[in-house]
């Protein structure tokens, strides 16, 4: 009814929100209500972006790191991402060379392989930062310890065999 006073009484006479009478309720509109000023959504998962074209890896997202962590200015490391430090190989041969060497049928070669192989394996462990340093010194101490040792050997051989040549043969019949 376009064109009605509008008053603050209801049609019974009466104000709305009085005692013992209920308010009128309001008369639905056709128009739409504005929604209300928040309305809670569902936690979205976080977007990783696009995915990395084939054959190439995406790019590490480290973050911050922990208070507890492994110090200021240190990011954590990815999982799987200290690879094993390889060691060296001549430092092995070395250490065995050696001791079958200083124990074995071959006491001058093992300890020469040793030693060499020592001396080479420490100038690889010294520029690649490999593993096996106290290999290569095992190795280098006893080989030069067995070449020592055959050294003094021979030594002590034609020693005794020149003491023996000098007394001569004493035959007496």
């Amino acid at each position: 009814m376009k064109g009605t006073p509008v008053s603050d009484t209801n049609p019974d006479g009466t104000t709305p929100g009085q005692a013992g009478v209920p308010p009128v309720p309001p008369a639905p509109s056709a128009a739409p209500t504005a929604p209300p000023a928040y309305v809670p959504q569902a936690p979205q998962p976080p977007s990783y972006g696009a995915a990395p074209a084939y054959g190439s890896a995406p790019a590490p997202s480290y973050g911050t790191a922990p208070a507890y962590g492994p110090g200021a200015g240190y990011a954590p490391a990815p999982y799987g991402a200290y690879a094993p430090v390889k060691t060296n190989t001549l430092a092995v041969i070395s250490m065995i060379a050696s001791i079958v060497g200083f124990i074995w049928i071959l006491p001058f070669i093992g300890s020469l392989g040793g030693v060499i192989m020592g001396h080479i394996s420490l100038k690889q462990i010294a520029t690649s930062g490999e593993k096996g340093r106290g290999m290569a010194l095992a190795g280098l101490i006893v080989g030069y310890a067995g070449l020592a040792l055959f050294v003094i050997g021979v030594i002590a051989f034609f020693a005794f065999f020149a003491f023996a040549a000098s007394q001569g043969v004493r035959y007496s019949s």
